[in-house]
């Protein structure tokens, strides 16, 4: 075993919890004792859950004779309360608030294939102009679209504007994730009040005409508070400052709630009305093709096969490796990667094998406790991990015994 320097950590939370499942509802040996079968993959994992804040969440899933699925879970170091920086999967939940504050506004016109521009863009490219029927112009689709198959940052941004970070913060918490807290853009540096803030944003049809202008929007939310501290150290600038690293104004969702989003649209039958995202069947059809396309198979936006690949962003199972990926097994999932965490919230589906599973894990990659410094062991122990944790589960999915196989016909899906 190789030997690392690990790093000090000091966190404290406070937090209501408020979660969708709790953990002690859950199976919490069974993945520890699957894991243990595989020490040489993962003996450090098993050692090291706690300096490297490992959870993970599990959902097996059987179908009686209407096809209805039943969920049976099991977790690992899964800590209500264990923050972890979740980095883009926040860019999940605001794709399916998007979708549902289109259905809520229920303009004529307006859709997720609308014309969507914000005051930060030349509006005077589309206001009062023709508009060609290009795939490519800015919508609430091609966000989203953006968002599941590269995990774009500046499509996050678009949706969070029409959003507002109060709407985000209300919704989540009446869905049942009142710890939830998404409250800052990604790759931008903005002030509190800035992150508060939002652009005016339009919708405009081909001729240019505003079928709806959303004013800017000042957020008064009043977040859940929490402290968190971690590390040794961090880099501003060039200048190390040699103390721990404060995450208490980042965003925060707890894996547990993460999983229990995806579920819910994946499964929205088996969640009560009131923890639903307000979708149609369209939505839903819309979501399912853009979560689980591989890259080099999109119309809209088209990426080159060589510089983004199948497995961009498949962490489970495949650890982001290059190379074409089998079709018939298919990844509905959002991951996210940042300050040395490496997270993926996933439904795994092999259509010809009949397997289906949820599986999310997050792991910390930082040995040397410093923060923006650029050196994360995400390619020595983060991507490793959560492949061999997917390959793990669908080893052991291939040889479980289950009274009915699936219909899976909902997630044969055309891209």
């Amino acid at each position: 075993m190789r030997l690392l320097l690990l790093f000090s950590l000091s966190i404290t939370l406070s937090a209501a919890f408020g979660q969708s499942k709790k953990v002690s509802n859950m199976n919490l040996t069974f993945l520890e004792q699957l894991m243990q079968t595989k020490p040489e993959q993962f003996g450090e994992v098993l050692e090291l859950r706690k300096d490297w804040i490992v959870q993970i969440r599990y959902t097996q899933i059987d179908r009686d004779r209407k096809n209805q699925p039943k969920f049976t879970d099991y977790a690992f170091n899964l800590q209500q309360d264990q923050y972890f920086y979740p980095a883009s999967t926040v860019k999940m939940p605001l794709a399916f608030l998007a979708l549902e504050k289109l259905n809520e506004l229920n303009i004529a016109g307006v859709d997720m294939h609308t014309t969507m521009i914000t005051d930060s863009h030349d509006s005077s490219k589309y206001i009062g102009k023709t508009l060609d029927d290009s795939p490519d112009r800015p919508c609430i689709a091609l966000f989203i679209r953006k968002i599941f198959l590269v995990s774009d940052n500046d499509a996050y941004n678009r949706l969070y504007e029409f959003l507002g970070q109060e709407y985000i913060q209300k919704k989540l918490t009446a869905k049942g994730y009142p710890d939830a807290v998404i409250r800052h853009w990604l790759s931008v540096s903005r002030t509190e009040l800035q992150n508060r803030t939002t652009h005016p944003v339009y919708f405009v049809d081909q001729n240019g005409k505003v079928l709806h202008e959303q004013p800017s929007l000042k957020s008064n939310v009043v977040f859940p508070s929490f402290d968190c501290k971690l590390g040794k150290g961090y880099m501003s600038g060039n200048t190390l400052i040699q103390e721990p690293f404060n995450f208490a104004e980042k965003n925060r969702i707890y894996l547990n709630d993460l999983h229990s989003m995806l579920q819910s649209v994946l499964f929205p039958e088996s969640f009560p009305e009131k923890s639903r995202f307000k979708l149609k069947k369209n939505d839903y059809d819309f979501l399912y093709a853009a979560m689980s396309c591989f890259p080099p198979e999109s119309k809209y936006p088209l990426y080159p096969k060589d510089e983004v690949w199948d497995a961009s962003v498949k962490f489970l199972l495949y650890g982001a490796a290059k190379g074409d990926r089998p079709k018939h097994i298919r990844i509905f999932n959002k991951i996210g990667g940042a300050y040395g965490f490496l997270t993926d919230i996933a439904y795994i589906v092999d259509l010809e094998n009949k397997i289906e599973f949820m599986l999310s894990a997050t792991i910390h990659c930082n040995s040397d406790g410093i923060f923006n410094d650029d050196r994360y062991d995400y390619d020595s122990i983060g991507y490793p991990f959560l492949r061999d944790l997917g390959q793990l589960i669908y080893d052991y999915e291939i040889k479980r015994k289950k009274k009915r196989l699936p219909n899976l016909d909902k997630f044969v899906l055309s891209y």
